[in-house]
């Protein structure tokens, strides 16, 4: 089995010519957030794509965004849209049951609000701003009320919609809207969903493969089994989950979660129709997709090695001049990539810092040779023996 990554996403920003610096311009910027599921990382190196090498020589690259866990399609991509980790933002899985209203969600079944309400999307602030509206492109919970609020422009999923329709609606609707849209959102199944069919080395897509736990078994009894299951899954119970998966606190999450080692997957009966699949855990690099940027908030022809996936929320909420609502992501973490920022990273820190004490020390050392060679040599002195009695030199 091989293992895949979660998404690409592109971030295009745009500026009205001549607002930059200035005050007095009260056309907003427009920013457009484009996501490519299950575009892993290493397919940058792995094949050859010239149209988006040449879009990230004019802009940005990441090379590695960690993905939030667990590593699937739509707790990521609300927690790119909210700067939030799945425990706060309440999308914790591609499907979920809730044991206090016995609701079950899953991504034919995701139009309540009741499961997207415990964050506040992206959009929804930029449309609570004067004179700003919000479009989207079957981007997960776009179609739905979160905060009894959709985006002024919205296509309900549907994925036989083909990638060309969507970029059309897009473009229209970034182009002639009132009041203006400033910020626009797509998604695309591609390369997830081939993925999943072919495996990623056939540069193919993932689909979603984590099975809902029945809350009514006894947990303690499945726990036991499942743990001495396979050497090659772990098991833990919810309170036992390590921190740094940020993936505990939140009635949804299971009681008991699976984890399988990276190239195995989790199945039911011994055959599986699929050649990759992603959920693992996401310090593993082949679950890291990268981000790519270009627009004039953007640095061009500059690269990154890593951001988290909820940094990307609070740079566009910057980028739009949005307060962010509160969030996991880190701004500092992204700074480097926009041209209004001003930065310096740990090695560059670490090397201005090797290179100022090697000036010092080498001054140091000249301006002592230079007053040692000035003072001249250190005049001759004698030796005087004490004049007594006794003479030291008869014996």
């Amino acid at each position: 089995m091989f293992t895949m990554k979660l998404l690409l996403v592109f971030l295009f920003s745009g500026l009205i010519t001549g607002c930059r610096g200035n005050s007095s311009c009260t056309l907003p910027p427009k920013l457009l957030l484009v996501s490519f599921d299950g575009f892993r990382a290493d397919y940058l190196h792995n094949y050859e794509f010239p149209h988006l090498q040449n879009f990230i020589k004019e802009g940005i690259l990441v090379e590695q965004v960690k993905n939030v866990f667990i590593t699937k399609t739509f707790p990521n991509h609300y927690s790119i849209v909210t700067g939030l980790y799945e425990e706060s933002h309440g999308i914790v899985a591609n499907s979920m049951y809730d044991v206090i209203t016995k609701k079950h969600f899953s991504d034919i079944n995701d139009k309540d609000p009741f499961w997207w309400n415990e964050a506040v999307p992206i959009w929804v602030t930029n449309q609570l701003q004067e004179n700003r509206s919000s479009a989207a492109a079957m981007w997960p919970g776009t179609d739905v009320p979160i905060r009894n609020t959709t985006p002024s422009y919205f296509m309900n999923y549907n994925p036989s919609v083909s990638f060309e329709e969507r970029l059309s609606n897009v473009s229209t609707w970034l182009s002639n809207s009132n009041p203006p849209v400033t910020f626009a959102t797509l998604y695309w199944e591609e390369p997830d969903a081939s993925g999943h069919k072919y495996g990623p080395e056939d540069k193919e897509n993932m689909r979603r493969v984590l099975k809902e736990i029945d809350d009514h078994i006894d947990r303690t009894k499945v726990y036991n089994k499942l743990k001495t299951c396979d050497p090659h899954m772990n098991v833990y119970l919810k309170e036992d989950i390590p921190a740094r998966f940020h993936y505990q606190h939140n009635d949804r999450i299971q009681p008991i979660i699976l984890v399988a080692d990276e190239g195995w997957t989790i199945v039911l009966n011994k055959s599986s129709p699929k050649l990759g699949d992603h959920g693992y855990d996401n310090s593993l690099p082949s679950m890291n997709p990268f981000l790519a940027a270009h627009g004039p908030a953007f640095h061009k022809g500059y690269q990154h090695s890593t951001i988290n996936i909820v940094d990307i929320y609070p740079m566009m909420c910057h980028i739009l001049g949005l307060k962010p609502q509160p969030n996991n992501g880190t701004f500092g973490h992204t700074k480097c990539l926009l041209v209004d920022q001003w930065c310096i990273n740990l090695p560059e820190a670490i090397g201005i810092v090797i290179g100022a004490l090697l000036v010092l020390t080498t001054l140091t050392c000249l301006i002592i040779i230079m007053q040692n060679r000035l003072s001249g040599p250190r005049p001759f002195s004698r030796l005087q023996l004490q004049d007594d009695d006794d003479d030291p030199l008869i014996g």
